[in-house]
């Protein structure tokens, strides 16, 4: 069974419109999470130098957060969520992530989703410290 974790990102007073199309649409996430990204609706495929994984979202709300789960995943309760919050104080937009490891990977899908965010910032022109 795999374990959940949970990372928060601060993006720096990025719109938090521009942001909701980088993580939800298919030419969003090809900027940043996959080398290429389709969709035929609620099923994502997700491509990376050759290989690819489907995806499907099954929950979202407009502007909040958006939720997929891979079609080959062997744990029924395990997906991965990017949820956007605005901190009432400093007004940056805040990108939480919910994801799903096995306990001996965990730092490495850690490790893969701060890359992820690193790649984010850059199509964002966002400052890249995490």
């Amino acid at each position: 069974m795999k374990d959940k974790f949970h990372k928060e990102y601060i993006l720096n007073r990025v719109s938090a419109d521009m942001l909701w199309q980088i993580i939800s649409t298919p030419q969003g996430l090809s900027k940043w999470f996959a080398d290429e990204v389709t969709s035929d609706g609620e099923t994502f495929t997700f491509s990376w130098k050759g290989s690819s994984q489907k995806a499907n979202m099954k929950h979202s709300c407009i502007g909040v957060y958006v939720r997929f789960y891979w079609e080959e995943e062997t744990d029924p309760k395990a997906f991965f969520e990017m949820r956007i919050s605005i901190d009432e104080l400093t007004k940056d937009v805040i990108l939480s992530v919910t994801d799903f490891a096995e306990p001996d990977e965990l730092s490495d899908e850690e490790d893969l989703w701060n890359a992820q965010i690193e790649n984010l910032k850059k199509t964002l022109g966002v400052n890249s410290s995490i």
